[in-house]
């Protein structure tokens, strides 16, 4: 299980406007340098489909931005909390005006742009991608093996559970699609790959692609759980 040595500690506890790009450059969850340019994109791609859902009710550009900004960051914000980090959009230069830039882009873009499967497909990639980060750096917090996978779903979920509340919508909790399940899969099999000894980029890589490949079925199969029936409609089948 990695751990945080004296010396990240150091860096954490240091009163400098330096430290979250310290943080970022020798943290230990880190797990490739492709992770933080699929990080951006999926902090786009989730504030695109919050700007969409606050675009769908006639808003306004603000409304659109906050919805942008609070289904982009939310996920990621509650992991920080949770697991004491620094929240990484607050010293990140990039996560807030991405947010804001899509939510500009759904304002002066056609709506025909924004519909049909395409965000569907590329939100599927985020959840995968942003659940193995979540994971991954709570490790590198020291959380335990099951919490750390708790903290992957957050961080992919969370956003989507914030927008869908805002929204007036029901929430991606209570449907029977496999959603969470994906996510849940995804850090499930990173955390398990880390334990077994397996180097962190390939663990990410197989956790991803298996999260990824979960969500696919079920938007091409239009997969779900099985809904709860309730204990009399059971026995009086039986």
């Amino acid at each position: 299980m990695p751990r945080l040595d004296a010396g990240f500690y150091s860096i954490l506890c240091r009163p400098s406007t330096a430290r979250y790009s310290e943080v970022m450059s020798n943290a230990p969850w880190q797990i490739g340098p492709i992770l933080p340019w699929l990080d951006l994109i999926g902090i786009a791609v989730f504030a695109a489909t919050g700007a969409l859902a606050a675009a769908q009710r006639g808003q306004t550009l603000v409304t659109l931005a906050f919805f942008a900004l609070i289904t982009g960051v939310g996920g990621g914000t509650v992991r920080d909390l949770l697991i004491g980090a620094p929240v990484f959009w607050v010293g990140d230069r990039l996560a807030a005006p991405v947010c804001l830039v899509m939510a500009l882009l759904v304002w002066v873009t056609p709506e025909r742009w924004w519909k049909g499967a395409a965000l569907i497909w590329l939100d599927a990639i985020g959840l995968a991608a942003y659940a193995v980060f979540g994971a991954g750096k709570a490790l590198g917090f020291s959380v335990p093996p099951v919490s750390a996978v708790v903290m992957g779903v957050i961080s992919a979920c969370v956003g989507g559970i914030i927008r869908d509340v805002l929204a007036g919508e029901p929430s991606i909790l209570m449907r029977p699609e496999l959603y969470v399940t994906a996510a849940a899969l995804a850090a499930t099999l990173y955390v398990m790959l880390r334990m077994m000894g397996l180097p962190a980029y390939e663990a990410a890589v197989i956790a991803a692609a298996a999260g990824f490949g979960l969500r696919a079925a079920a938007i091409h199969w239009n997969l779900a759980l099985p809904a709860y029936r309730g204990r009399k409609e059971v026995s009086e089948e039986h």
